[in-house]
């Protein structure tokens, strides 16, 4: 058997299956982000219940995620028709455990074919694991005691986990308010906020999150914002915001209290991040576009905590986004690690004497993280490591990431 996993898809339908090969076929053709595909997709007929939904969006995604091992398993070099997608799709249904109805599209598969070819590549991991070779080589060389089961746990789904926003709510209230409106969860260890959903339920129709009680944000994600620790009264700035889930994150800690600065250098990102802040009760985050080196020269001295969410990679994060695989490039590595350390080295003098900030990412290659870490210490001596943690999804069960907690001198 395969390295996918058996989930027994249930009986499948005419309409979901050709909404799946027409959202395949954008993304594996067209360029479209998997993502954008399946919620224009899925946007496109109000008409299907949960469990049609469900179905598109888990198939999408896992024929993305195995699109190698899909296409040798299948004998495709290029796709070039729909057919070829549909092919992928009835391969990745029958190793999930599922049955294909007699519909011509599938008449072309042969299992024992197919069990043939599986049994000549499982032990070429590019291809069991469904990964560029460049991407392979990459991570046997940065992560050689650890790759193998790293990448085999970026392969499976991603958990739904909730942080409780407790300007409004507490995790327990929470759960029960959820469970009113048939969703079960689960506390997550060590995490006083997060709750991971038993089974995958679309929460964004609750009234629970209409009300502002949670925001979805990953269990390794939450531990940034609780590892800079911002106190209430201080003046932290968030400088790589984004839509701010590690912002609102940081309001909820601070209790509303003190003043979040929300930087980011594309205007519609804060933009959502006020609506979300709205939506939260949170009335201490204002906003602020970079434009330019003369927005951080402005700020030098200014932070009790700073926290530097750069970008990057995303090659811890590929549970959530596997389309990321195929879009990624070498030389985007290269480009974003010297964005990395630019932010790093420049916006780091945004901090106070005696204050603290965070380096961060959701990438798991080194050259991303503790040796971006280690050269800017070399490079600022007025600087210290408090601590710093490599989470692995191989050993924490949630997405690759790396966070560092440094102190600058008083």
């Amino acid at each position: 058997m395969s390295r996918i996993e058996n989930k027994n898809i249930r009986r499948i339908y005419r309409n979901q299956s050709e909404a799946v090969v027409n959202a395949l076929w954008e993304i594996f053709t067209g360029g479209g982000y998997a993502d954008k595909v399946i919620e224009r997709t899925l946007k496109a007929d109000a008409r299907r219940g949960s469990g049609d939904r469900a179905f598109i969006a888990d198939t999408v995604y896992g024929v993305v995620r195995y699109r190698r091992l899909l296409e040798e398993l299948c004998g495709i070099k290029n796709i070039s028709t729909p057919r070829d997608v549909w092919q992928m799709v009835g391969v990745y249904i029958l190793r999930e455990g599922g049955s294909l109805p007699p519909w011509e599209e599938f008449q072309v598969i042969d299992i024992d074919v197919v069990e043939r070819r599986y049994d000549s590549v499982k032990n070429i991991r590019a291809i069991r694991e469904s990964i560029p070779d460049w991407i392979d080589e990459v991570g046997v060389s940065e992560l050689p005691d650890v790759w193998d089961d790293e990448i085999a746990a970026l392969n499976r789904q991603a958990q739904v986990i909730l942080r409780a926003n407790t300007l409004k709510t507490t995790r327990e209230a929470l759960k029960r308010e959820l469970e009113k409106e048939g969703i079960l969860s689960r506390e997550v260890e060590n995490l006083p906020n997060a709750l991971e959903l038993v089974e995958r339920k679309n929460v964004w129709a609750t009234k629970a999150f209409a009300d502002g009680m949670f925001e979805v944000q990953d269990a390794s994600s939450q531990r940034v914002a609780a590892l800079l620790a911002p106190q209430p009264g201080m003046r932290v700035v968030d400088a790589c915001a984004g839509a701010g889930g590690k912002t609102l994150h940081l309001a909820s800690l601070m209790e509303n209290k003190g003043s979040i600065i929300a930087m980011d250098i594309y205007p519609r990102k804060l933009e959502e991040l006020k609506r979300r802040a709205r939506r939260a009760g949170i009335s201490n985050v204002t906003t602020r576009v970079i434009e330019g080196s003369k927005t951080i020269k402005r700020m030098a001295g200014t932070a009790d905590r700073l926290l530097l969410d750069v970008p990057c990679s995303g090659m811890g994060i590929l549970r959530r986004n596997p389309d990321a695989k195929w879009k990624l490039r070498p030389e985007f590595i290269d480009e974003i690690t010297a964005t990395q350390y630019h932010i790093l080295s420049t916006y780091s003098k945004i901090l106070k004497a005696g204050g603290r900030m965070v380096y961060a990412t959701c990438s798991i290659l080194p050259r991303e993280n503790a040796r971006q870490v280690e050269r800017f210490l070399k490079e600022n001596s007025d600087f210290r490591l408090i601590e710093q943690y490599p989470i692995y999804a191989s050993v924490d069960g949630y997405d690759g990431f790396y966070m560092a907690l440094l102190e600058k001198n008083k």
